[in-house]
């Protein structure tokens, strides 16, 4: 099966072929680096990391750009807050990205361009669309995009100019032309950080930064172009409008894949209402994987909910998963598949598991393949089957899930570490309060140990525990 990819432009699912045969351009929008990331932004980055991870088990070279929005009004307002630069507090939360991401088991874009060290393209950009007529400047310094002068204005969000105007982000500015109209260069403020260019100091609009980076980075025209459905109106509509005027080489991308957004008991996720949790707070738990196994058992384009209950049901399910894998060694399998059913079954399992991703990246499907592997290796172990068979049908559940960024496999130096001893002795007062029936202060042992990441397991031969 050749891989579907769904369009948002088109609104159709079509073959995945790309501009340059066996490499990918592919973009995705970035945070803007002001306060902490949040679970929303682990979501999107999750999505397109196992968008990469499949096209390139799929044999693709994927030049894979993410871009840091790190001069913006909220930048320099909570940097004058903390009494700091809007450079350095830009410089922290790109730090901490880069930090919680690799926790998450995201792997480094190609390319991180940042919008202070994308200028040049982004004033030339600018002096192009004025030159067509597609923008303008105004007494003061700013120039907005002329949006009535590009006739495909709308076509990526299927609406029409009188219907985005609820809903659209409207500088008030008496000078300028058509309300719609949407800022390219701002004129700078005192004590704000600015650049030097022909309408006078200033820095560019958010918009026009992923244009730039997009044409200065991966060439004008992409493969795949992603983010949040968030997006699509007035970010992504903009980016079209601006990258296509000036290339006059539509379309700027093949594809744009928007992933849903994430909602916290049913409510969709926003700094503006407060009910944020960080990344942070996630990696601090020790939630990290069972988070991806959320986002993977939810179509990308839908909504994700996120609470107590769905966080404890990925971490059932990935448990599950990883125990039939738990006495596996990477390099222990057989060089070639032994002949046995089980070695069917995972054959089967990695077509499956192929067939799904080529659906438009279906990773509940895909799952689901992998869960059918994980208890045929189950049932064929306990049955007696031979270790060359388990050892091969787990190396292809691991490799598989590996594809999926799923680490089922622990290093138990790592995993366990001093902790250990402490961790022994706190079961031991809690086998000894279950012997006395002191069921409450028992419970409240294990409790506080699940907080802290460590899940227990209660067997016949005692209780074991394990990270994560």
């Amino acid at each position: 099966m050749t891989l579907q990819i769904s369009d948002t432009l088109t609104g159709q699912k079509k073959p995945f072929v790309p501009l340059e045969a066996g490499k990918v351009r592919m973009y995705v929008c970035g945070p803007t680096v002001y306060a902490d990331a949040h679970i929303g932004h682990a979501m999107s980055a999750i999505v397109f990391d196992v968008i990469r991870r499949y096209l390139e088990f799929s044999g693709y070279d994927v030049n894979h750009v993410q871009n840091f929005t790190d001069v913006d009004d909220k930048i320099i307002q909570r940097a004058a807050t903390l009494g700091i630069s809007p450079d350095e507090l830009a410089q922290r939360m790109i730090d901490d990205w880069h930090e919680e991401t690799a926790e998450l088991n995201i792997l480094p874009a190609s390319h991180y361009p940042r919008a202070t060290l994308e200028m040049a393209t982004i004033l030339s950009m600018i002096e192009g669309l004025i030159a067509e007529g597609n923008a303008y400047a105004v007494p003061g310094g700013d120039v907005y995009y002329r949006v009535g002068s590009f006739e495909g204005y709308g076509k990526l969000s299927h609406r029409d100019v009188e219907q985005m105007m609820p809903g659209a982000r409207i500088d008030v500015d008496p000078d300028k032309e058509d309300a719609m109209d949407f800022v390219l260069w701002k004129r700078a403020k005192p004590g704000e950080p600015s650049w030097e260019s022909p309408w006078g100091p200033g820095r560019p609009g958010w918009h026009i930064e992923c244009s730039a980076m997009i044409y200065n980075h991966l060439g004008g025209r992409i493969d795949i172009h992603g983010g949040g459905a968030d997006l699509i109106f007035p970010h992504h509509e903009n980016e079209i409008a601006q990258s296509e005027a000036f290339t006059h080489h539509p379309p700027m991308a093949n594809f744009w894949v928007h992933n849903g957004l994430l909602q916290l008991g049913g409510e969709k996720m926003s700094k503006s209402i407060g009910n944020l949790v960080s990344i942070h707070q996630l990696l601090e738990a020790g939630d990290g994987q069972a988070f991806r196994f959320l986002v993977l058992n939810s179509h990308y384009r839908n909504p994700l909910v996120f609470n107590d209950e769905t966080l404890e049901s990925a971490r059932r399910g990935l448990t599950r998963m990883a125990t039939a894998v738990r006495d596996f060694e990477p390099g222990s399998e057989p060089s070639e598949p032994p002949k046995h059913a089980l070695t069917e079954m995972a054959q089967h399992a990695e077509v499956s598991f192929r067939q799904a991703m080529d659906d438009d990246f279906n990773t509940p499907v895909a799952l689901a393949a992998l869960f059918e592997l994980a208890r045929a290796i189950n049932r064929e172990e306990d049955a007696g089957a031979p270790s060359e068979a388990i050892k091969w049908a787990q190396a292809t559940l691991v490799k598989l899930a590996g594809v999926l960024g799923l680490t089922l496999l622990e290093d138990d130096d790592a995993a366990h570490g001093d902790i250990a001893p402490f961790v022994d002795l706190l079961l031991d007062v809690r086998r000894q309060l279950r012997e006395r029936k002191q069921w409450d202060l028992a419970d409240s042992i294990r409790d506080q140990l699940e907080a802290l990441g460590l899940r227990l397991e209660d067997t016949p031969a005692g209780t074991e525990w394990r990270k994560g």
